[in-house]
């Protein structure tokens, strides 16, 4: 992988400086150094000599050897990770899955780029490539996560922990970098001294060694502690640090002294053991001599002046400690003492004192008088003008306080007079020169004279320069203020009081628009409220919270303004209302997906069609209702279809059944419930009830023809029983007892119904009361449905325990997957507890708790299970493990399926992953064979593999069943020979028909190379879809070279070869639309081939098309025929501006008159001459604006060219001196000896570069 070498700017000075000794100056050519030329040499350096040998290569000669090389700042390592250390080993999925999420991660997060291949051994290599930086964090991510990670600890003193981690972590940092690896060190207050180090045993190890380094160099090094009174501490850093740097260099000893705000006396030395024992030596020292030689004196400085002797950063007591070897003492700043205390030695205390009192006086403060609303003009835009001041005097300091009329200055005296004179100036000017104005607007208004993101309040402020301050809402103050230039103020306030004063009279309007509206009026991301608001800027749209449900729009701005925008609104909703019309259509859930079609053409069509929008139910929803939403016409013309295409998939029929509106109400019951409990019993027929109000008799009922049947029937009984007696009560029970109730495909619940002829209705999972139960009927029929359904309630109350005996054996059937089986019988039969033993315990005892019939009902199903599972038998299929995917289907639904057609369980076997080369023959030893008297098994080839036996469990005539079902699935191969020359027509466009024929028959098609020339197609699948596969094709081959034959038919038609261009259109737009309306192929003569005739045009296509776009050009060839030419004269000077812009302004007025205008090309006889083409009364208009739009235009240019007169030439026009080139002197084809010009192939004029070059016949070398 090549890297790319980056020059920064100043690498390219450096090299630029280093490619001559002086500077090359480029000079005009009328300048005084026009008569003395650089010399050849000067202009072109020459290369360095090649070097005679290794030490004289190492310094070469001229100005070339300045340049330093170009370092590349991209660079490439390589990782190997080792086959038992990849974490992710699945060949099967090499370059996808994890590992490549993984990688593609490791990139975006570092910037490396990751490139991966699989070693022979199959380790992993992996080539990053990149800057350093990104390379080394991408390298530890790999490893990180791509390897299998290790872990082990590492055990140095605690006190060297702190060498590992390094400054700020960056030692630790750039150790884990390095090493790719993970280092946990334990936190101070953790007495363990074991580091633990996280990665790949390669990186752990090269970890482990640099950390033993690092405690190993730590064990050669000493600390000491030496207590020195705190007074003494600055002689012996002495000033500014200088004295222990010093020491520190000579000693290589590291010297920390505590710094003046903490209070500590002890100094800590760190080093190799005999240096540390020479610098304790030497501060011992320093400490005593000073000790013994030093007094002090105390004087009285005013405290505000203290600081002006520190200094900054306390550079002062620094400065008088290097001048005088004084040190100064002075007290902390939250102490209210005075006393500052010199200590030295006695002849320096003078001079020193003499510092001190020039050090504290040599600053001073002062004030200066400015209104506090100019604070900011004298700072400045970004603080332009006080950084003028603070430029030249950066000592002074310049403090504003905000709400006071001064400003102070603090700083050395002469500066602050200066200071304070250019200030008091600058404050004269601006008093002078600006202006405020205070105005009192309400605070409601402020917003909107800042109007949308500050546009009105800018325009303001831009227009009259002035400055405006208006308060923050939470003030709630009305006061603006008004800064600037008087006469700006003055204009700012006028305006601001218009404004105000029109907010005052302007109208609010409260629009009422329902809140399922809102968001579609604002539209996605504000487009539609945006053009809105374009088009009403003065009108200000409220739209309310949507989590206050508030109905409300307000509008607000000018009358008139208002009502336009309130009739456009409400226009706006009136077209919503109409496209919002909703209607639900029942389809039964099965023809769903018939309805969206393949990858939703269906649904699709139909939506843009009808122009409508349409929701299904999810798929996992219960719900079979599809709504349309749209305008009313829209709505149902979309529905027609729908139920259209339901109609065609089933028998499906509907009937309208005529039924007293005021009756709907009571057979359609309380939510529906009802009406649901019909159609459920019915087969899940459709029952459509006419909107309440509409007046209608009609129900209609829809569904297959049997149901349909069944449901009037009911429907027309219910109905008279309403008319004639209709008696309901309500019943409770546990929602537990309902199944039971029900019964077994609704048994129990049919047989009270036929005992009573009462319609009963339970509660839906919708329905909020879950214990409700309702009977319905005749008043004698619902008290004797009543009577048995409280009696079955009753008994199901009255609590039993009992119990069976089941064989321990079986136990775990019924407790696996968290008790699935016992659940289901508890759902089933009213909730009865099973229990079972636990697990351990040698009892065949279990218990059931619940109602008696419940109790003995769950008895006899455990009882079936039983015998179903002593029944159970295990048998084997054995069948290829490349075709056990194949057999699961997708999400294993075909499994799935046959595990719940037969009862049975079906395991596949673990897939295997390296299959086992063949068996190679044993060796005989002393003349025994291999397999006698060693293993004694013999490997029989014939036998099944393991991972090819699927295990098939469940009653035997099950079993059989269901493995005869598996074998069904074992997809075959067949080959079909078709035509090379028709293989393109079956894959189709991008591969679609291929791909539509594999998704319909379930079934994969193998098309040959195109290299191979082969008339067989594979074609491998389920045996009962071959069949249908092979047929489909044939057909479709039929169909197609029947299609083929009608499509050849070719037509021929004369055109006069003028009109070709005119029938072609612009970039081919015309006969495009001809060919793609028409569905034919149209090919124009060859305007090279003589052999052709030019004006013959072909057709090819259906016979009907080919006529159709025959027509068509002739058509157009009519048209073209009626046209005529005119020219037209047109100054020259004018085309441009009538062309306009890349011919836009000429392709307006050719489409606006249908005509053609043709100007003259560059070097034509008469460049004034316009041809315009086209019907003889869109010629003659178009010209006429043209003749207009040159008289325009050419007053322009008259009056452009009288102004040029007056105009200064531009400076090209004024040298027009031709151009001497670039002249060198002693050139070599300059000399005496060589006055020719130099031979090119001459190896001594331009010598080569490393190898001998062959001279060349040409002067510049051969043409590439």
């Amino acid at each position: 992988m090549s890297s790319v070498a980056v020059l920064t700017q100043e690498s390219f000075a450096e090299h630029r400086s280093g490619l001559a000794q002086q500077q090359v100056k480029v000079t005009a050519l009328n300048s005084e150094e026009e008569n003395d030329p650089p010399t050849y040499k000067e202009a072109f350096p020459p290369l360095p000599e090649k070097a005679p040998c290794l030490e004289a290569a190492q310094e070469p000669a001229g100005p070339w050897s300045k340049i330093r090389p170009i370092k590349a700042s991209v660079i490439t390592q390589v990782f190997h990770v080792p086959l038992e250390e990849r974490k992710y080993k699945d060949m099967n999925q090499f370059g996808e899955g994890e590992q490549a999420k993984i990688c593609l991660d490791i990139m975006q997060k570092t910037g490396a780029h990751l490139e991966l291949s699989l070693a022979k051994d199959q380790g992993l290599s992996i080539m990053v490539s990149g800057k350093l930086e990104a390379v080394m964090k991408a390298r530890k991510e790999i490893v990180a996560r791509l390897q299998t990670q290790a872990s082990a600890t590492v055990a140095i003193p605690k006190e060297h922990h702190r060498f590992v981690i390094g400054k700020n972590g960056e030692k630790l940092q750039d150790l884990e970098l390095k090493t790719a690896t993970k280092i946990q060190i334990p936190r101070p207050d953790d007495p363990s001294n074991q580091i633990k180090i996280t990665g790949t045993k390669e990186g752990i190890e090269k970890a482990r060694h640099e950390i033993l380094l690092i405690s190993a160099e730590q064990d050669k090094r000493a600390v000491e502690r030496l207590d020195v009174e705190k007074v003494y501490h600055p002689f012996i850093a002495g000033p500014y640090n200088k004295l222990v740097s010093e020491l520190m260099q000579d000693t290589g000893t590291r010297i920390n002294i505590p710094p003046p705000s903490v209070n500590k006396t002890e100094i800590v030395f760190t080093g190799e053991k005999e240096q540390l024992a020479q610098a304790v030596a030497r501060v011992k020292k320093i400490y005593e001599e000073k000790k013994k030689k030093t007094t002090t004196i105390a004087v009285e400085v005013k405290k505000s002046q203290h600081k002006y002797v520190i200094g900054p950063k306390g550079n002062s007591l620094q400065e008088i400690l290097e001048k005088t070897g004084v040190s100064v003492e002075i007290p902390p700043t939250d102490s209210s003492s005075e006393t500052v205390i010199l200590r030295g030695e006695p002849e320096k205390l003078g001079q020193a004192l003499t510092e001190v009192y020039a050090k504290a006086n040599s600053f001073t403060v002062s004030s200066v008088s400015a209104p506090s609303w100019l604070h900011r003009f004298i700072i400045g835009k970004k603080g332009q003008n006080l950084a003028k001041i603070t430029q030249q005097m950066p000592k002074v300091h310049i403090e504003f306080t905000e709400g006071e009329d001064k400003i102070t200055l603090e700083g050395p005296t002469e500066d602050v007079n200066v200071a304070q004179e250019q200030i008091e100036v600058m404050v004269k000017d601006l008093i002078n020169r600006m202006d405020y104005a205070e105005i009192n607007v309400d605070h409601k208004f402020h917003r909107h004279l800042i109007g949308k993101n500050g546009a009105n309040i800018n325009r303001i402020k831009d227009l009259y320069k002035v400055s405006v301050r208006i308060p923050p809402d939470n003030e709630k103050s009305n006061l603006i203020r008004i800064e600037g230039d008087p006469q700006g103020v003055q204009q700012a306030k006028k305006e601001l009081l218009e404004l105000a004063s029109r907010m005052e009279n302007e109208r609010t309007k409260d629009l009422i628009i329902e809140q399922k509206f809102h968001r579609t009026i604002i539209g996605q991301k504000g487009e539609r409220i945006r053009e809105i608001r374009e088009k009403f800027p003065e009108v200000i749209i409220n739209f309310p919270d949507p989590a206050h449900k508030s109905d409300i729009v307000q509008l607000r701005g000018p009358k008139n303004e208002v009502e336009k925008c309130t009739k456009y609104m409400q226009k706006m909703v009136a077209d919503l209302v109409e496209n919002s019309f909703s209607i639900s259509v029942p389809i039964f859930k099965q023809f769903h997906k018939n309805i969206i079609g393949k990858g939703g053409a269906n649904i699709k069509k139909i939506r843009e069609e009808s122009n409508t929008k349409i929701d299904l139910p999810a798929e996992n929803s219960n719900s079979e209702t599809i709504v349309i939403t749209g305008k009313r016409a829209n709505c149902e013309a979309a529905r027609h279809r729908i139920l259209a295409i339901q109609k065609e998939l089933a028998n499906i029929t509907e009937v309208e059944v005529s039924i007293p509106s005021k009756l709907h109400n009571s057979l359609i019951g309380a939510k529906g419930r009802f009406i649901r409990s019909i159609m459920e019993e019915c087969g899940g027929v459709h029952i459509h009830f006419p909107t309440e109000g509409s007046g209608s008799d009609t129900v209609t009922i829809r569904g297959p023809a049997q149901d349909v049947e069944k449901a009037k029937k009911q429907l027309l009984h219910l109905a008279e029983e309403k008319q004639t007696k209709s008696y309901t009560v309500d019943l409770r029970a546990k929602p537990e007892y309902h199944k039971f109730l029900i019964g077994k495909g609704g048994g129990n619940i049919r047989k009270v119904r036929d005992n009573t002829g009462a319609r009963i209705i339970f509660p839906t999972s919708e329905d909020k009361d879950q214990e409700l139960i309702t009977i319905m009927g005749t008043e004698e029929a619902v008290k004797e449905a009543q009577k048995e359904l409280e009696a079955l309630i009753k008994n199901l109350d009255n609590v039993v325990e009992d119990s069976m005996v089941v064989d321990p054996k079986h136990h775990r059937h019924f407790v696996i997957r968290r008790g699935q089986v016992l659940r289901e019988i508890a759902d089933e039969y009213g909730g009865v507890m099973v229990s079972f033993p636990r697990s351990g315990t040698q009892s065949d005892k279990v218990t059931l708790k619940g109602a008696k019939d419940c109790v003995e009902a769950a008895k006899k199903r455990i009882q079936e299970i039983i015998e179903d599972l002593e029944a159970q038998v295990t048998i084997e299929c054995n069948i290829p493990q490349k075709f056990h995917r194949s057999i699961m289907g997708p999400k294993g639904s075909r499994i799935q399926q046959i595990t719940r057609d037969y009862a049975v369980q079906i395991k596949f076997p673990d897939r295997e992953e390296n299959p086992a080369p063949a068996a190679e023959p044993l060796v005989q030893e002393n003349g025994e064979e291999g397999g006698e008297g060693k293993d004694g098994k013999d490997a029989d080839p014939s036998s099944p593999k393991k991972c090819d036996i699927i295990i098939i469990s469940g009653r035997r005539e099950k079993c059989e069943a269901a493995k005869e079902a598996l074998q069904a699935l074992v997809p075959v191969t067949i080959e079909v020979e078709v035509p090379f020359d028709l293989h393109r027509y079956i894959i189709g466009q991008k591969g679609t028909g291929i791909r539509k024929m594999m998704d319909e028959f379930e079934v994969n098609i193998q098309v040959p190379a195109p290299e191979l020339q082969s008339d067989i197609i594979t074609i491998t699948g389920l045996s009962t879809n071959l069949d249908l596969v092979v047929c489909s094709l044939l057909l479709y081959l039929t169909l197609l070279l029947l299609l083929q034959a009608l499509r050849s038919f070719k037509l021929t038609v004369t055109v006069d070869p003028k009109y070709h261009p005119k029938i072609i259109g612009r970039k081919g737009a015309v006969i495009t639309q001809i060919r793609t309306e028409h569905e034919v192929n149209i090919q124009f003569p060859d305007k090279d081939d003589e052999s052709q005739a030019q004006d013959q045009i072909t057709i090819t296509g259906y016979e009907k098309n080919a006529g159709a776009a025959r027509d068509a050009i002739m058509k157009i060839v009519g048209e073209l025929e009626q046209m005529v030419s005119e020219d037209v004269t047109l100054d020259h000077r004018v085309h441009a501006r009538i062309i306009g812009a890349r011919g836009k302004a000429i392709r307006k007025i050719m489409d606006e008159f249908k005509v053609d205008i043709r100007f003259p090309q560059s070097g034509a006889p008469d460049p004034n001459c316009v041809t315009v083409t086209g019907l003889p009364e869109n010629v003659e208009e178009a010209i006429d604006h043209i003749l207009n739009l040159e008289e325009e235009y050419l007053a322009d240019v008259v009056d452009n060219e009288a102004m040029q007169v007056y105009m200064k030439p531009s400076s090209h026009e004024e040298s027009k001196a031709p151009s001497k080139g670039f002249v060198v002197r002693d050139a070599p084809w300059a000399t005496v000896n060589n006055e020719k010009a130099p031979d090119m192939s001459s190896s001594e004029d331009f010598p080569s570069f490393g190898a001998q070059v062959a001279p060349k016949t040409l002067p510049w070398g051969p043409k590439r």
